[in-house]
């Protein structure tokens, strides 16, 4: 699908900034981040800047082509072709491009295996990444040919055929030499006990994979992709510089997603939004991805930036949304929950926050979904019900005090510290909370100790931001009972809910699928472990000789492996 609903608005700029002077071809392009990616290990992924960096030094099978909003070959030659088998099984058949790793040794089908196995290896903090890809259940090799195989997915979905193929590929030999991994089976891992100790084979890959520390360390694990890292001062700066000799380069005519342009990336961390700002004002910044709806407007309507800058919007995938902590006492009945979700004034905080772009939403699916369920209520804030709601939940107000037997109901919100978005919603729920008799206390966090935070469950509520996609509905990573303490930082999940989800994440037929996903949307609306406020909009600034960008609603935004300095600025985008 092409998302041809992007806007550029090339509009009156910064007054009192400097006129924009051309960059040369290999000129840097430096880009914003708020925060930084403190781990660069593909097996984890920590947070949104690390996947960034990760799939431009590790390709996958599929990755994102911004020019169409779908998911093409990469290291894979085609996407790849599906056969069902039965009612409950589907075969992907994979070919490989010619691509080589740095050394000159081909990537083969067996490092795609191999990269499976260690996925699933006991003991690695990747808990988020072996959920989501429980469905692959085995890698058939082909004898006859090294470039070629079949995954063996469980279940039937349709996305299935891209999902499959959105995972860093790791280097076999590097790593386990003597590929001690092979005499697993897949199945035989992701099955493990985790009461058992792993296998003495396993537990010594998984320790040499620790001591190479490649989160930190990245060039002890080279990737196939075409850049590597050349510097990186924690909360400052990274910078990635084109390997000199890649294997895309050998290719007549590269597809988008095999292109790398830039000589250098400069990723700098900025995490004040004026900062950021006027960085991009006085040329010390290429592009701003995700400004902030009053700054965008603010520079759109500046006196001089139709010289140099070029705007973006329109919407994206990414849900601002409240979680309760179900560990809690206070927050493990539903009813409770329910009562606190009626605090939040979603429809002022969009207008407040996004000054009127973004949309609302009754779950984790935009209502441009064609999964979308349209026939539930949007959530409102309605004070009065949540009075009712705590008192039905057994909770009672003395001397001014909300108690329930032992219980008393006071508690804080956890959020980022450098995000206005979040802490609105904080302020303006705590104000909700304290007009009702509910005391509430306010828990901005750095970014680089918060994730750790919620994943630990060291929280009551939390404001933050789901990050999603048109390409896969797999929820299991963030709300399935096994993910509690990875992805799943609400502690949430139900026999009856966790069976939801995978059947979700299996289902093939259309219609049903449809199904499963109103009921998974009616189950939350009921549930309530998260409160959805809204979808945000997407906006980017960039300076307007920087081309070949492709913005759209998917992470990160735009196409850093294309971006190109043109001689003059385009008129137009």
């Amino acid at each position: 699908m092409r998302f041809n609903w992007f806007t550029c608005l090339l509009v009156l700029g910064c007054g009192g900034c400097s006129t924009s002077t051309t960059r040369l071809p290999d000129a840097p392009v430096r880009i914003r981040w708020e925060r930084d990616p403190e781990s660069l290990d593909p097996m984890a992924q920590v947070n949104s800047r690390a996947v960034d960096v990760i799939n431009l030094m590790h390709y996958s099978l599929l990755q994102t082509d911004f020019a169409t909003g779908t998911m093409a070959p990469t290291l894979a030659a085609a996407l790849p072709s599906v056969q069902f088998v039965g009612d409950s099984l589907t075969h992907l058949d994979y070919h490989l491009r010619d691509a080589t790793w740095d050394n000159g040794r081909p990537v083969l089908a067996t490092d795609v295996a191999f990269t499976l196995k260690l996925m699933h290896c006991p003991e690695l903090p990747n808990e988020g990444e072996r959920t989501h890809f429980s469905f692959i259940r085995e890698l058939l090799l082909d004898p006859a040919d090294p470039r070629h195989f079949t995954l063996v997915c469980r279940g039937q979905a349709p996305e299935y055929r891209l999902d499959s193929g959105d995972f860093p590929i790791l280097p076999e030999n590097p790593l386990d030499p003597t590929h001690s991994l092979r005499q697993f089976s897949l199945a035989t891992l992701q099955d493990w006990p985790r009461s058992t100790a792993p296998a003495p084979a396993v537990a010594a890959l998984v320790q040499r994979y620790q001591q190479a520390d490649p989160g930190h360390h990245p060039e002890r694990l080279a990737g196939c992709g075409p850049y590597q890292l050349a510097a990186w001062e924690g909360n400052h700066s990274l910078t990635l510089q084109r390997k000199k000799k890649w294997w895309g380069d050998r290719l007549p005519t590269a597809p988008l997603v095999l292109q790398a342009r830039p000589k250098q990336l400069q990723f700098l961390i900025l995490p004040d939004d004026a900062a950021a700002t006027l960085a991009l004002r006085r040329h010390e910044l290429d592009l701003y991805p995700q400004v902030s709806a009053r700054d965008f407007q603010r520079l759109q309507a500046s006196a001089t930036a139709h010289r140099e800058l070029a705007f973006y919007s329109g919407p994206s995938y990414d849900i601002v949304i409240a979680g309760f902590n179900t560990r809690r006492p206070a927050f493990q009945d539903k009813l409770t929950r329910q009562a606190l979700s009626c605090l939040f004034d979603a429809k002022s905080l969009l207008a407040g926050t996004q000054l009127g772009q973004g949309s609302r939403t009754v779950g984790l699916l935009p209502p441009t979904s064609p999964f979308y369920n349209d026939s539930l209520p949007l959530p409102a804030y309605a004070p009065a019900r949540a009075v009712a709601l705590l008192r039905q939940a057994g909770w009672q107000q003395i001397g001014g005090t909300w108690k329930r037997a032992a219980q008393q109901l006071a508690f804080s919100v956890r959020y980022r510290a450098d995000e206005t978005t979040f802490e609105t919603v904080a302020l303006q729920f705590r104000a909700a909370a304290a007009a009702v008799g509910i005391p509430v206390a306010l828990r901005p966090t750095e970014a680089s100790t918060l994730t750790e935070a919620l994943r630990q469950g060291d929280f009551d509520v939390c404001v933050r931001k789901l990050k999603g996609n048109p390409f896969a509905f797999n929820f299991l990573p963030i709300l399935h009972s096994q993910s509690v303490g990875e992805g799943n930082f609400t502690g949430f999940g139900t026999p009856a809910s966790d069976r939801l989800l995978e059947a979700i994440a299996a289902v093939g037929q259309p219609g049903r699928k449809r199904l499963l996903l109103k009921q998974f949307q009616m189950m939350l609306q009921k549930e309530a472990p998260l409160a959805p406020l809204f979808v945000l909009p997407y906006r980017l600034a960039a300076d307007r000789h920087l081309v070949q960008v492709y913005p759209s609603g998917l992470r990160p935004g735009y196409s850093a492996a294309t971006l190109t300095w043109a001689a003059t600025p385009s008129p137009d985008h």
